[in-house]
């Protein structure tokens, strides 16, 4: 196995670069950070390029024989390629998977939600809920960024993640769609689960978008008994998606 004790490798240099959404978008790769995400990674049909480690000897055979390729590092190159405090010591190049649109009876629409620990929880869910996809409007963070890949825990690699208009998805959409929203809507235990549906879940903000709104079956609230002004966008997703399935 090679390796690679610069910072300055010409190599470390070009993966460093991959957390800018521009050069991900350029190389159609993305670098995922931790022992838990790599080994996801290996266990999916994600295709790794390369895994870089300070601990070759932790690689599983699976790691190594789902990878085209394996450097050992120094602790100092680890903490060039990491977006975190503590760094754990490996990381994985992928490229990027073609996203698939199989069978879509449950949906998730995220209407330009900015916070990238949000969107990752909510591909998580997604994923724990057994919902079919995961459909991202323009403006919402890319799937890819390395704070939403932390927050999905691995769930991008069971679930297809695709970016969509909502006039592109409804034209191919049967079911129920339901938006959400404090305004205009009801109860959210006012609907009964259904074998198809779209949920609509929109920026931290803003909300989802007053047209999109308008052309749902429902909007829907999840009621707050307490004194806190709202519910994170997350959670929201978590409580309505268990109960829509």
């Amino acid at each position: 196995m090679d390796r690679i004790e610069s910072v300055n490798n010409i190599k470390i240099k070009q993966i460093a670069k991959l957390h800018t959404r521009k050069e991900r978008k350029k190389t159609q790769q993305f670098l995922i950070e931790g022992f838990h995400l790599v080994e996801e990674a290996a266990k999916s049909n994600i295709d790794i390029e390369m895994i870089l480690t300070v601990s070759p000897d932790k690689l599983t055979e699976e790691m190594v024989n789902r990878s085209k390729a394996q450097f050992e590092i120094t602790f100092k190159v680890a903490e060039k390629l990491s977006q975190t405090e503590a760094p754990q010591g490996i990381y994985a190049v992928c490229n990027m998977p073609d996203a698939s649109q199989g069978d879509m009876k449950k949906i998730v629409y995220l209407d330009r939600i900015q916070d990238p620990g949000n969107v990752g929880t909510i591909i998580r869910t997604a994923d724990a809920a057994g919902i079919d996809a995961v459909i991202l409007a323009k403006g919402t963070v890319d799937i890819f960024n390395d704070k939403v890949l932390r927050a999905a825990q691995g769930s991008v690699f069971h679930i297809p993640v695709l970016e969509m208009e909502f006039s592109e998805i409804c034209s191919k959409f049967n079911g129920k769609v339901y938006g959400t929203s404090l305004e205009n809507a009801v109860d959210y235990k006012q609907v009964d689960a259904c074998e198809s549906f779209m949920l609509i879940l929109g920026n931290e903000g803003q909300g989802v978008d007053e047209a999109i709104l308008a052309q749902t079956d429902h909007n829907l609230y999840v009621p707050i008994h307490g004194k806190a002004e709202s519910l994170n966008v997350a959670v929201c997703a978590g409580i309505l998606l268990y109960h829509l399935i």
